[in-house]
């Protein structure tokens, strides 16, 4: 997605997100509350044992969800998460990962990030508490 199509607050987010540009992130779709974004699973990704390094799944979906949550105007972080994964994650996979809002009562978002391979198999779900801080966009 270019920027011109972007959520203007996940443009200005992406051109500074050294980390998620590394990723190769492409943002897919951002709109307040939700995000879709995805990526290729590179070789200097994986761990010992070949497969993709916990911490790219986990950056995926947190940079996912911050999208999500930031569109929605305020300054927001995540101030818990818990990711589950759920099947390996190979070099060469397309990851997409997916926002889906729980629950948001002012302040405290709740948010769980779907991440699914190219054959839409879920291989990981992150969990996450948002705070939305008083500094806006």
């Amino acid at each position: 997605m270019s920027d011109a199509d972007m959520h203007p607050i996940v443009a200005q987010m992406m051109d500074r997100d050294a980390f998620s540009q590394w990723l190769g992130l492409d943002v897919v779709e951002s709109r307040p509350g939700a995000c879709l974004c995805r990526m290729t699973v590179r070789a200097d990704m994986v761990n010992g044992f070949g497969i993709a390094h916990g911490a790219i799944t986990y950056a995926l979906a947190d940079s996912t969800l911050a999208f999500a949550v930031n569109a929605q105007g305020q300054h927001a972080v995540s101030v818990t998460s818990t990711i589950q994964h759920l099947a390996p994650v190979k070099v060469d996979d397309v990851l997409t990962a997916r926002a889906i809002p729980r629950a948001d009562g002012g302040r405290i978002a709740h948010v769980d990030v779907e991440v699914t391979n190219q054959e839409g198999a879920r291989v990981a779900w992150l969990t996450a508490t948002g705070y939305k801080m008083s500094k806006t966009w």
